[in-house]
Parts: C-alpha cells; structure tokens; sequence
C-alpha cells in the first residue's frame, strides 16, 4: 500500500515539475517507449499469418515441405522476415514450389531461372543469388532432395539442376577426352572429337538442348586437368574415354555422369588424396554409384613410398567408406599426394595396358 502511495506521489511530482507524464517525459528525453505484449502479439501474428499462406499448398502432403517449414519456425528465419516487413516471401517460395513440383511430375523440360522468377514474381532477378526469395526455396529444395544446403556457386547450380531448373548453362562445362556418343549435334561432336584425341569441353547448355547417349562402357574421371591433358599428349586417340572435374564437380559433369549410368555404363573416379579431394570422391561415388580408381589405402602408401610430391593435410578429415583404413592411413601420414604426382599408372590404365580392376 506504501509502495503504491509513493509511486503515486512520485509520478504526481513529475507532472507538477514537467507539465506531462512520466511515459511522456522518458519519450521525449530518450527513444519511444516499446509496448513488448503488442509486439510478442505482432510477431506471433506475423508467424502464423506466413505459416498459414505456406500450408494452403498441395505441398502439404510432402513431408520435406513440413520439415522446411518447422526449420524457418524453429530457427529464427520467420520472425526475421516479418520483422523486415518480408514473410510474403515465404507464400512467394511455396509458389515457386508448388510450380517446380508440378513440372517435375510432368516430368517437363529443364527451364530457366528467369523464367521461373518471372513466371511467378514478374521479376527475373526475383530468384539471383542473395535474394530472401532464393534462400527460402533452396533451403526447401534442399530438404526435398536430402541434400546439404548448398554454400557454394556450383552446389547452387547443382541443386538448382536437379530440380529442373536451370541457372547458368554456359558456364557450366566439364572437360572429355575420347567420349564417343550418339546424338545430333553434340553427339556428333564428341565422336568427332574422339577421333582425332582432342580434348572437348562440353558446356551445360549443348547436354540440355542436344541431349546424348553414351555406349555402355567403363568411362574414367579425373580431378586435375594436368592428367587429361597428359593423356592426350601421350595416347591421342588410343586413350580409354575420360572425363574431368577440375576440381569440384560442375552441374555439366553431374549431367554427363548420369548420361553415362543411364545406359549402364560405369563410372570410375580418382582424385587428390587430401580432404577436399576425398569430400569430392564420396560425393562422385554415392551419387554415380561410381567405383574408386587407384583410390586405396595400398595406392596411397605405394605414393608415399615413392616419395611422391605431397604437403601436409589441411581441412577437416573426410571418411572413406569405400575403403576405411585410407583415412587413417591419410591422418597417421599427415600427407597430401595431388593427382598428378601418381600419373604414371592412370595413364597406364587410360592405355589399355593395365587391368580394369582400378585397384
């Protein structure tokens, strides 16, 4: 009872001497005061009106579209849109969805990214890279695929690829050697190339608009272009067919990959034996069911003991499923050997010389 005479003598006091009220004194002295219920109640609101536009979908039914949704819930993602004035991007995203789901039943041609962001936005930009909109979607994309959220340029691409969507086709491309196939125009191209042992480079666009067949066979892949070129140097056109990443593996390469498997031929990837270059051999051989070539613990100490150029390891150790004791013997050694330093027997198999055991 005293305690609220005195608050009541107080603010009375402040009045006399200021002419307003205590709320209206420490408004004009300092930044407006916050009303926190009715801004708990305008977030809660803000929440649940983009959740309820995002669940009136068809999509509803797919239970990585629940597990995208209950991520922006739970991770902060929906109140940072509402409170920048943008949770209709979340109602935007399930539309972009809803139309790649569609297509992709219809099992439609790949379309482009602008097209796309137009169809639905009437901005072509509205998808580009950095945009609320395009964070939104390939979160969900992710989820419906049971990928990682992509971090970088190509993982966009690749993800985009996959849910036939197509981002930057011309910038895209793998590199082949001795890769005959069937089809007008790149087809064509590529049996020529063979031909004459020249390596080609084969853009995104050529595999969308000129699709190829590839004879079933057992096709290499390389990480260091350094090896191709080699094997062209020294076989010509007697090199066994060969495929390169440069490094991580582009939407072009994933494409001409699975081109490769469709008709049951066979996939066989070596790369660097340090951590990225392991990252980049799991993903090949998971996602091709491609099998190791000269990518064993046996290959690794045979590099060792050669003394085979090499620096120390760098990154986060990688697991190596297809053969396990290679990590360990990678972390116990602490040495990196790149591709190029153990050339000579891939060479070996691309001449025919060796058999197609691949170690």
């Amino acid at each position: 009872m005293a305690g609220g005479v005195g608050r009541h003598v107080g603010q009375h006091a402040v009045r006399e001497a200021a002419g307003q009220g205590l709320a209206q004194l420490l408004e004009r002295l300092g930044p407006p005061l916050k009303d926190r219920p009715a801004e708990r109640q305008r977030l809660t609101d803000g929440r649940e009106a983009a959740l309820n536009s995002a669940e009136d979908s068809f999509l509803t039914a797919r239970s990585w579209f629940q597990a995208w949704l209950a991520e922006l819930a739970a991770d902060g993602t929906l109140t940072r849109l509402v409170n920048t004035g943008e949770a209709a991007q979340v109602r935007q995203a399930t539309r972009v969805l809803e139309w790649i789901e569609q297509r992709i039943e219809l099992k439609a041609a790949p379309a482009q990214l602008a097209e796309l962001a137009a169809t639905i936005t009437g901005d072509t930009k509205a998808l580009s890279h950095g945009t609320a909109l395009a964070t939104l979607v390939l979160r969900a994309l992710a989820f419906r695929l049971g990928a990682a959220r992509p971090k970088t340029t190509e993982e966009r691409r690749d993800l985009w690829d996959r849910s036939g969507v197509i981002v930057d086709d011309l910038a895209s491309r793998v590199l082949v050697l001795n890769l005959p196939a069937a089809g007008d125009g790149l087809g064509e191209w590529l049996t020529s190339a063979k031909a004459y042992g020249t390596p080609f480079y084969v853009t995104l666009h050529q595999l969308v608009t000129m699709p190829v067949t590839v004879p079933r066979q057992l096709v290499r892949a390389c990480e260091n272009p350094a090896v191709l070129r080699r094997a062209a140097a020294e076989l010509g056109a007697d090199a066994r067919p060969l495929v390169c990443t440069e490094g991580q593996p582009s939407t072009a390469f994933h494409r001409l990959a699975a081109a490769i498997t469709k008709t049951g031929g066979k996939l066989s990837y070596h790369g660097d034996f340090d951590w990225p270059g392991i990252s980049i051999a799991a993903g090949i051989i998971t996602r091709h069911n491609a099998r190791p070539w000269r990518l064993t613990t046996a290959d690794y100490e045979t590099a060792i003991k050669n003394k085979a150029d090499y620096v120390s390891l760098a990154g986060t150790p990688q697991p190596t499923p297809w053969d396990p004791p290679l990590a360990a013997a990678m972390t116990a050694h602490d040495r990196a050997v790149f591709e190029e330093s153990v050339a000579d027997p891939l060479i070996a198999d691309l001449a025919g010389t060796a058999s197609d055991a691949d170690g």
